[in-house]
């Protein structure tokens, strides 16, 4: 199954790439197609370098590599530059500090002291690596986000407050990101030696928590509904969200959805308590039958998180809820596909989807009352949209006869000028396809046709040119040069093929003088 949607998502590249290649054709000089271009195949759209060479060779032509290449390396100087991060040295205060305690998992606030620091600066902005001696901050990993929070440093001078906007892991420290506004080195080094109080965001922590668990009790759920074969890919678990990427073959429908919503909404009802378990041997863990989650590196050591042993049993080192009820609810708001074999949820729980059921049901409520109160509103609804499309219907019948009576207005004002049949007329016409239509159905029935069409739809000026074939060979004529000359006059711009082109702009007073232009182009 991965294969065929691998090779079927190969061939829709190349059928892109084909296409794309036709499109550039016109403008390839000697049959080499410049690196430029080739990098905007691969870049925008995605098509192989190897690729475009081997079509190239096809149509007796060549790529400028050379040129590409260097775009190539432009682009990674680049991305390089913007990610470029310029650490200082560690400043160590305490020689003796080996190894920062995390006592996250029971406190949320604590009292500790720094025992090194550095400055960091990268693209962005400067700030300043602190390590604790023991913290409640969690470093972000396992797809869960570090805690955010404050140190609080009580000294002769008065208390100083440092805001933690992130906490990072690097090798074995637990890294408390602190932005560097008013703080300096020596500001930090004058609080070595004093008490820190570092306290987390608890609310946040809680938000996150209720996601993560969550996280635990959809994943099982997916087993349940979807099969076996689902197995964690990545995840990404906030205050704001969660998000759980799983190995699965094809798009989850809406009923499997709602399957899985069911089961985890249940067994947040059943209020079933986490039990936690630290420092088990790998082994015994895997006995239990713990899933392992992706992105996690695991030890000869393991802490298990049990969300009833015969639901939900996994390897994870982040912080969760007590209980499942603290959760509250659970919501899906997406699903989709991150690559061959690998699907995507996101949802909400807690206040979050409390916050998305209340916002739906305001819509129903409003859509209620507009509809004065019906008894059945889907089937309201549905007849609403019956009628519109019967509506729909009988508008394009009314302006397709208004189309075609503007036409044979046209016939009737066709001008002969040097053996070419000349129409340069400003029309009403309901829409902008309208002028397509009108000009293509004229050139199908006018010989030597030179047309040149201006309407005023909805506000906007427009302009249509069509030319006859014969005229673009014989005269030299281009509708797609002739376009913007007229596009002038309305402050727009257009283009187009040499037998037809279109424009736009923002003046509708010039419409007339488009016309009286268009006269002396022929």
């Amino acid at each position: 199954r991965v294969i065929l949607e691998e090779e079927t998502s190969f061939l829709r590249t190349l059928e892109n790439g084909l296409r794309l290649f036709e499109a550039i054709k016109p403008t390839v000089k000697n049959n080499v197609i410049e690196g430029k271009v080739v990098f905007e195949l691969y870049d925008t759209f995605g098509f192989p370098l190897d690729l475009t060479a081997l079509i190239a060779r096809e149509n007796g032509m060549s790529i400028d590599e050379a040129g590409f290449t260097v775009l190539m390396q432009e682009q990674k100087d680049r991305s390089r530059q913007a990610t470029k991060v310029e650490k200082g040295d560690w400043i160590v205060l305490d020689e003796e500090f080996e190894k920062t305690e995390f006592i996250g998992y029971e406190y949320q606030e604590c009292t500790t002291k720094i025992v090194k620091y550095r400055e960091v600066k990268d693209a962005k902005q400067s700030y300043f690596q602190i390590v604790l001696e023991k913290t409640p901050f969690y470093a972000e990993s396992g797809g869960q986000v570090g805690d955010k929070g404050t140190l609080s440093v009580i000294s002769n001078q008065g208390t100083v407050t440092l805001n933690v906007f992130d906490t990072k892991k690097e090798n074995d420290l637990i890294v408390h990101l602190v932005a560097a506004k008013s703080l300096t080195p020596q500001g930090l080094e004058a609080l070595a030696g004093l008490e820190v109080k570092a306290k987390i965001d608890s609310h946040r922590r809680s938000l996150t928590e209720n996601n993560h668990s969550a996280t635990h009790l959809a994943h099982a759920a997916l087993r349940q509904v979807l099969g076996t074969h689902v197995a964690q890919k990545g995840s990404l678990v906030n205050d704001e969200v969660l998000r759980f990427d799983f190995s699965h073959f094809a798009k989850v429908t809406d009923e499997e959805l709602a399957k899985v919503e069911t089961i985890v909404n249940q067994k947040i009802r059943e209020n079933i308590a986490l039990e936690q378990r630290q420092n088990v041997p790998i082994e015994e863990a895997k006995n239990l039958g713990a899933m392992a989650l992706f992105g996690e590196k695991y030890g000869d050591f393991v802490r298990v998180i049990t969300f009833d042993k015969n639901y939900s049993v996994e390897l994870c080192g982040g912080t969760h809820v007590p209980s499942t009820g603290k959760i509250g609810a659970f919501k899906f708001i997406a699903e989709s596909s991150v690559a061959a074999g690998v699907r995507r949820i996101e949802a909400v729980t807690s206040t979050k989807a409390e916050e998305l059921v209340n916002a739906k049901l305001k819509v129903v409520d409003d859509l209620v009352e507009l509809l004065k109160n019906p008894k059945d509103i889907v089937k309201t609804v549905s007849n609403l949209l019956d009628e519109k499309a019967e509506l729909q219907k009988q508008i394009e019948a009314y302006q397709h006869k208004e189309i075609q009576a503007v036409k044979q207005s046209l016939l009737g004002k066709i001008t002969q000028k040097n053996g070419v049949s000349v129409i340069a007329e400003i029309v009403t016409l309901p829409h902008a396809e309208a002028l397509r239509t009108v000009a293509f159905e004229l050139k199908n029935q006018v010989e030597n046709l030179f047309l040149v069409l201006a309407s005023d739809i909805a506000g906007k000026p427009q302009i249509a040119v069509m030319i006859a074939e014969n005229l673009v060979q014989d005269k030299g004529l281009h509708a797609g040069n002739i376009i913007k000359e007229l596009a002038k006059e309305i402050k727009g711009g257009g283009g187009g093929q040499a037998f037809f082109a279109t424009a736009g702009g923002n003046d509708v007073s010039g419409l007339k003088r488009v016309i009286e232009k268009a006269a002396n182009l022929s």
